[in-house]
Formats: structure tokens, C-alpha cells, sequence
């Protein structure tokens, strides 16, 4: 849009279109004012000479005439009415005899009052001149008329002005045409003459430029003849490229042969040199050919003192590689272990590594019981799948662990066979043939051992492997030191939690033992559900905890016997949001928060406080609502007595897919109906 010819034609056409346009509007303004003249004037005419003509008829006693008149003047196309009113707006005499007796309108009153004889006005779309012309009382009318009437009438005249308008539209609409198609040639003479004179000999030039530009000076030619202007300027353009053709050969033809004589300088100077540098050279040659020789000498010696070093050298070489890949394992085991508190899983992360590390086929973590003494599996990887872990082991004379927490050390068997104080098979169900085991300690107390046996590829373990898995042994009992102390942390979190819980129920006879209910009912659906331990575990702490939020809610509202207000539902329905509140300060509580939040949420989408529908809601919420809703049916309240098991397990089955999840709701019944439900009876 940057193209000179578009700016110099859109100005020229704004020009135009704004010079024609203004003219065209006067023009117009003209044509109306001249037809508003002669409608007033044809009119004035008119009603003046209706006006004597009623006079004469009037003062010749003629006033029959006056109505047959005004009724030949009403044919007329161009008279919309004709009447005599007096001055009280009354309608005297009329082309319509049924105007006679009424009123005219205010405006033509109002006209007549303000002596406004001649106006124009708009009625149901069309345009009307209206003209008043008043009669007034003479001589030759007091023998009809009381001398002391100043006015025996007004005479009012309505001429249409659709002629006028239709004459005025159609000259409108021949202006505009006309503006129009001046318009359209103007642009279109411009555009040929841009187009002719001025952008093909700009195009040419332009052409012949890039020829120019790319260096095809032959073609660089441009020939314009369509103006003097033009042809000058093509003229002096041919002349600049020659002239720039002459310079540049010139100019290349210059540097040719300033390149080639420093060339030739630059030659002879470095023969010159070179000469120089050569003598120095083969002096320097002769001096190092007598050193060559007794450098020979000395390299042949060199030789075998590298082969020796590097048998040697090939030798640590394995040995550090050994070395740092069990580093790096070490340094991923610490990573790995770091990255959970959850002691059984952390255990076979343990296990899992010793595999790893050791390169063995069986690992396991042996934790020890003291107030039995005897030895618990805590992790493992590769024992027989029939191994029971819940089995607890006795520590007896020929076993590895127990020599291994008697002297509170590790111990390398590199081959059972060698060995006789130590049978050869394992209590946990497999054959050993080389151990190492090392003590887990905490506080400089022995609490359980690590045992990897029976390296992968057969050979016996070394005096680095026990290293090795000694520095596993002391991280191993670092994290379980962490993870023993964050599982009190939990439980002191828990128990003091779950005492305000008690708190709250203590006070309520009517709550009182409510969430050890519902923990009991939803621990043994989620079991029935065949749920995962983790989630099992986060179910039973939140069914716990699920009504902690009611600390919040006045102890009135709680304990009131009346019926409940809607005011009263609202208030008590903060209740799962108190809850989350008050927990948030306890940071591994975050999944335990979202399932109390959840636990009065609908399956239908219907609950509060957030109206989650169907899956959107966890599953572990969805159990607890049911076992929620069926301990507080089952339950005395302030407000009614319990109901019969029977009942409650109906609304369970009628509010199935609506309230509660119908997979949950079904497995529920299934329990109660298999008296597998802690506390109740079918």
C-alpha cells in the first residue's frame, strides 16, 4: 500500500469524491428550498383568491355558493381539505360535511394564534402545506354579521406536497447518478494516464536498474519516449551506466595487476627467506641427527620399562572401574532411599540394591524383635515364593544373622563348604554357597542384619563386597532411623488429632464412639474392595478424623432437639471445610484432607461443599460416605431415635446411583448380608 500511484490516485479520488459530494448536497438543499417557495407561493396565491371569491359570494348574499366552492376546490389532486373555522378552532364550513361542528387540531389553532399563516407539516407519512388566511368582517357583511366581530373566519387551505416530493427524489437521485458517473470517469482517466505516462516508463527504468544491479550492464538500457520528462531521464540514466560500466572496469583491471605485481614481491622475499632458514636448518639437522642416536638408545630402554607399566596400569584400571561403578551404585542406593519414609518400602528398595550392587541373586533386610529375639523379614528380592514373611524366625547357633547381631559385626563367607559353624541351608528355604552379612544398628544397638548370598555369576564374594555392603548397612540404618522417627511423628500427629476427635464425641453422648464406627465399617469395605494397604491406611485416617471439623460448629446446633433449619443445615455443612482447615498445618495429612473434604459429596453431584459428581470424587470418600450415612442412621440423635439395621440398609439400596455409588452401595449390603461387618448383625 506504499505504491505512489494508489496514494496519488486515492487523494484524487477523496478530492473528487468530496468536491462532488458537496456539490451534490447543495444542490439538493437548493432544489428543496426553491420547491418549499413555490408550494408556499402557489399556495398563498390560491387561498387569497379562494379567499375573495367567498368574499364576493358572501356580499352578494350568495352563501350557498361558499360550500360548493370549497367542495369543486376539494376535487382538486393536489388540495388535501379546505374549511372555515372561527376562532374558537370550529369548524364553520367545510368540503366534508361532516367536518362541520368539529374542532381542528391544536397545531393549526395554535398556528392561526401565533399568526404562523403558512407552515408545513408531516401527517401519516406524507407532507402537507398548510396556509390560513383570515376572513375579516367588512362593511357590506354587518347587514349578516354584528358589527363588533373582528374575524368572521379563517380560511385553511391543505395542499399534498407528494408531487412535489416525488419531483424533488427523482432530481436527488439524477444528481447522484450523474455525481457518480463524473466520478468514475475522472478515476478512470487518472488510472490511464498513471498507468501510461508514468508506470510503464517507471517499470523500465526500474528493470534496467536490476540488470544494473546484478552486473548485465548490456541489458542495462532503458529507451522511454511517452514525455520529454520521461525520454531526459532515460537519457541520463543510459549515460550514468555506461559511466559506471567504464569505472568498475577500469577499477578491476587496476586491482588485477596490483595483486599480481605484490604477489610476485611477496615470492621473491620468501625465496629469500626460505633460502635463510634453510641453511639454519640442515645445521640444526646434523646437530639432531647426533642426538637421535642416543635418544634411540634411550627410548629401546624406555620401552620395557612402559610394557611393565602398562600390564600394571591395566590391572588398577579394572580395579577403578570396579570401584567407581560400585560408587556411583552407592550414590543412587542414598538417592533412592532418601526419596521415601515408608519403612516396608524402603526396606526392598534396600534388598532390591543389594541385588544390584553385588551383582547376587538373593538379597533381604532381617529385622530383630526384642522383646522376643526373634527375627522378622522386613524386605527381600529372590527368595522361594513360598517363604511366609509374617513367620517370625528364631535366632539360633549356625546361623549367619545370628553370629552377625551376637558380635555386632559383618562376616565374609566366601564358601559355605569351608565353614562348619554355619549351616549350609538357609531357615528362609534356599542353599547357600557365599554370604555377606552386616549388622543394622541404631544407637549402637543391633536392630536387624542385611544379608546378600550367592553371587550371579558363581565366584565367591571379596573383602570389597563386604566393604561394600557395609557402607550399605550404615546408610540402610540411617533411613530407617528417619523412617521410624517420621512413622512416631505421624502417629503423635494422629493420636493428638484423634484425641480432640475424642474430645468432641466425649461431650455428645449421641457421637460418642461414631468415627471408631465408621473407621471399623469403611476399613473392612475397602478390604472387601480389594483396595491397595496404602489406600486402606489413608481410608482409616481420614475416617478418624472425618468429623473433626464439628470442633468448629456451636455446641447448641449440635446437641439441638427441634427440627433443623435450613440456617442450621448450612452452618453444619461448613463442617468438612473446618476439618480440612484445621489439618492443613500438617503437611503428609494433604490426601488424608481431600477424602474428609469429600466425604458428604453426592454421587449424583448433589453435595456439598464442592458438588463433585460420580468418579470426579475419590473412592475413598465414596466409601466413607456410605458407612457414614449408615452409622448416622443407626445412631441415637438429638432430633430422633436410631433406626432398625433394616431400614438404614433400605435407603442405602434406594439411594444407590443417586446419593451413594452404586458399586459401594452393593458391596456394603453384600457385607452386612455376610455378617462380615465388625459390629453388626444382619
Amino acid at each position: 500500500m506504499n505504491s505512489l500511484k494508489i496514494k496519488f490516485l486515492g487523494l484524487t479520488a477523496i478530492i473528487m469524491l468530496v468536491a462532488i459530494g458537496l456539490t451534490s448536497w447543495y444542490n439538493l438543499k437548493t432544489q428543496e428550498a426553491m420547491l418549499g417557495k413555490v408550494a408556499h407561493e402557489h399556495s398563498r396565491l390560491l387561498v387569497e383568491t379562494i379567499r375573495n371569491g367567498i368574499i364576493t359570494d358572501m356580499a352578494s348574499g350568495k352563501n350557498d355558493r361558499v360550500g360548493q366552492i370549497l367542495a369543486k376546490i376539494n376535487n382538486e389532486p393536489a388540495i388535501d381539505s379546505i374549511r372555515i373555522f372561527d376562532e374558537s378552532g370550529r369548524v364553520l364550513m367545510s368540503a366534508r360535511r361532516e367536518e362541520i361542528g368539529d374542532l381542528v387540531s391544536t397545531s393549526q389553532l395554535l398556528a392561526y394564534r401565533t399568526k404562523r399563516f403558512t407552515y408545513r407539516e408531516n401527517t401519516g407519512g406524507s407532507d402537507k402545506f398548510n396556509s390560513l388566511v383570515p376572513i375579516y368582517n367588512a362593511p357590506n357583511c354587518y347587514a349578516c354579521h354584528n358589527e363588533s366581530e373582528q374575524v368572521l373566519g379563517i380560511l385553511n387551505l391543505r395542499l399534498s406536497l407528494d408531487t412535489l416530493s416525488s419531483m424533488r427524489a427523482s432530481g436527488r437521485n439524477t444528481t447522484m447518478v450523474s455525481s457518480g458517473i463524473m466520478l468514475a470517469i475522472l478515476v478512470l482517466t487518472l488510472t490511464a494516464f498513471l498507468l501510461i505516462y508514468v508506470d510503464r516508463p517507471v517499470r523500465k527504468l526500474v528493470e534496467a536498474m536490476e540488470h544494473a544491479e546484478q552486473g548485465n550492464f548490456d541489458l542495462a538500457r532503458a529507451t522511454v519516449s511517452s514525455s520529454d520528462e520521461m525520454t531526459l531521464l532515460s537519457t541520463k540514466f543510459n549515460l550514468m551506466v555506461l559511466r559506471l560500466h567504464e569505472l568498475m572496469e577500469t577499477t578491476v583491471s587496476s586491482e588485477r595487476n596490483l595483486a599480481i605485481t605484490q604477489e610476485k614481491l611477496a615470492h621473491s622475499e620468501e625465496i629469500q627467506a626460505m633460502n635463510i632458514a634453510l641453511e639454519e636448518r640442515l645445521k640444526e639437522i646434523e646437530y639432531l641427527n647426533i642426538n637421535l642416536e642416543e635418544r634411540i638408545e634411550e627410548i629401546e630402554e624406555a620401552n620395557y620399562k612402559i610394557a611393565d607399566l602398562a600390564s600394571e596400569l591395566e590391572g588398577k584400571n579394572v580395579g577403578l572401574k570396579v570401584a567407581v561403578e560400585r560408587l556411583q551404585s552407592l550414590y543412587q542406593t542414598g538417592l533412592v532411599i532418601n526419596s521415601t519414609v515408608e519403612l516396608p518400602k524402603l526396606l526392598n528398595i534396600l534388598s532390591q540394591k543389594g541385588i544390584e550392587i553385588l551383582k547376587a541373586k538373593i538379597a533381604y533386610i532381617l529385622m530383630l524383635n526384642p522383646e522376643t529375639g526373634g527375627l522378622v523379614i522386613g524386605g527381600a528380592d529372590g527368595l522361594p515364593e513360598d517363604v511366609d514373611w509374617k513367620e517370625e524366625i528364631p535366632s539360633r547357633e549356625g546361623g549367619v544373622c545370628h553370629w552377625v547381631i551376637n558380635n555386632s559385626q559383618p562376616v565374609l563367607i566366601k564358601n559355605i563348604d569351608d565353614i562348619r559353624a554355619f549351616s549350609k541351608m538357609s531357615r528362609l528355604g534356599f542353599v547357600r554357597e557365599s554370604v555377606v552379612c552386616a549388622p543394622l544398628t541404631e544407637n549402637d544397638k543391633v536392630i536387624g542384619t542385611i544379608t546378600v548370598a550367592n553371587p550371579a555369576d558363581g565366584s565367591p564374594f571379596t573383602n570389597s563386597d563386604l566393604d561394600l555392603l557395609g557402607t550399605i548397612a550404615t546408610q540402610a540404618s540411617v533411613a530407617i532411623r528417619n523412617a521410624r522417627l517420621y512413622e512416631e511423628q505421624q502417629k503423635t500427629y494422629l493420636n493428638t488429632v484423634q484425641a480432640l476427635v475424642s474430645a468432641v464425641e466425649a461431650s455428645d453422648a449421641y457421637t460418642r464412639g461414631h468415627s471408631d464406627r465408621v473407621t471399623r465399617y469403611s476399613v473392612a469395605l475397602a478390604k472387601k474392595m480389594e483396595f491397595d494397604s496404602e489406600s486402606i491406611n489413608r481410608l482409616e485416617q481420614a475416617a478418624i478424623l472425618h468429623d473433626i471439623g464439628k470442633i468448629g460448629i456451636d455446641i447448641n446446633l449440635l446437641h439441638k432437639k427441634g427440627k433443623l433449619t435450613q440456617a442450621d443445615f448450612d452452618v453444619l455443612k461448613l463442617h468438612p471445610s473446618i476439618g480440612v482447615r484445621i489439618l492443613e498445618p500438617i503437611g503428609f495429612l494433604a490426601p488424608i484432607r481431600e477424602i474428609i473434604e469429600q466425604h458428604h459429596e453426592r454421587f449424583d453431584g448433589k453435595g456439598y461443599p464442592n458438588g463433585l459428581i460420580g468418579e470426579k470424587c475419590l473412592p475413598e470418600a465414596r466409601i466413607l460416605a456410605v458407612c457414614d450415612t449408615y452409622d448416622a442412621m443407626t445412631s441415637d440423635r438429638p432430633y430422633r431415635k436410631a433406626l432398625p439395621h433394616e431400614v438404614a440398609i433400605q435407603e442405602i439400596k434406594d439411594h444407590a446411583g443417586s446419593q451413594f455409588d452404586p458399586a459401594m452401595a452393593a458391596a456394603f449390603i453384600a457385607l452386612c448380608t455376610d455378617d462380615e461387618l465388625p459390629g453388626v448383625t444382619a
